[in-house]
């Protein structure tokens, strides 16, 4: 079994050595037949120094603590993001 792999936006990144990544998954509605965006907010270990605003990719991984089991494993440019 393969790890999960998202793409996301840094919205803060004030702890020492973990991100939250908001991840933005298209779902579309089961009754009215629109795509809706759910966003889901990811903790990642960090070592590579991102920052705020930054377009990053996670992967899952062993757990580094009770709520921290992904990590940055790439750096997107913004014209290769999004």
């Amino acid at each position: 079994m393969s790890a999960k792999v998202f793409k996301g936006t840094v919205v803060s990144a004030k702890m020492q050595k973990t991100v939250v990544i908001a991840v933005e998954m298209p779902k579309r509605h089961k009754l009215y037949d629109k795509v809706v965006k759910k966003t889901r907010r990811f903790k990642a270990r960090d070592e590579l120094g991102v920052s705020v605003g930054d377009f990053v990719v996670i992967q899952e991984t062993r757990p580094y603590s009770k709520k921290v089991s992904w990590k940055v494993i790439k750096k997107i440019d913004s014209g290769e993001g999004k």
